[in-house]
């Protein structure tokens, strides 16, 4: 079986060498870059994102992420975002009342869930859809989330079922999205890398469909 390349995006993130080893362990050929080349060539693209969703879609712009994203996207070429990575792959963050307009794949708002306790720190259990293949084998598994902010509407319909976006909902204070998979672009709310086994599982599941 050919062993899958995947770039990780160096943009200035903070958990990047977590992403890596997670990757590494679960089978990937991986390489940390900003490189456009490498990262238009890789199997897959991953996109980390830790800290305010401002700070992370500057910093994306800074080195061009946003078009890198974008190309792939548009030529069918896989990309995972986690956590901030996440959020900004949506039209618009709401953080501590600055408003930053985000990457635009998908319409909807990230803002501060309403709930008794922020922020969304631990370990929570997830509900994916029967037919995700980020979450084939472990739907029952528990997930580590360390947020305050998330999306928690969603509007996308495909025009057929095989088209419709796949949505993983969780729940803190109020439902909120823990994982999308729209064609090409995947993304979770929660950290794959530090969800122990279940997570490195939902990479391999990522990785093996590249």
């Amino acid at each position: 079986m050919t062993v899958k390349r995947v770039a990780v995006l160096d943009y200035g993130s903070g958990n990047v060498h977590s992403a890596v080893k997670a990757l590494a362990r679960a089978g990937a050929d991986v390489e940390l870059t900003r490189d456009p080349a490498a990262v238009l060539a890789a199997d897959g693209l991953l996109v980390p994102g830790v800290g305010a969703f401002d700070a992370v879609v500057t910093q994306l712009r800074a080195v061009r992420g946003d078009e890198l994203i974008d190309r792939r996207l548009a030529g069918g070429r896989p990309v995972l975002g986690i956590c901030v990575g996440e959020q900004v792959m949506f039209s618009r963050g709401i953080e501590r009342g600055v408003e930053t307009e985000g990457l635009g794949q998908w319409p909807g708002t990230v803002r501060e869930l309403r709930a008794p306790v922020l922020p969304h720190m631990g370990w929570n259990t997830v509900e994916a859809p029967a037919n995700s293949t980020l979450f084939s084998g472990i739907a029952e598994e528990r997930f580590y989330f360390v947020h305050s902010n998330a999306a928690t509407e969603w509007s996308i319909e495909g025009r057929t079922e095989a088209t419709r976006p796949i949505v993983t909902w969780a729940e803190h204070g109020e439902r909120f999205i823990a994982a999308v998979e729209n064609g090409p672009l995947s993304a979770t709310q929660f950290h794959p890398e530090k969800s122990g086994e279940a997570g490195i599982q939902l990479l391999r599941n990522w990785i093996a469909a590249l």
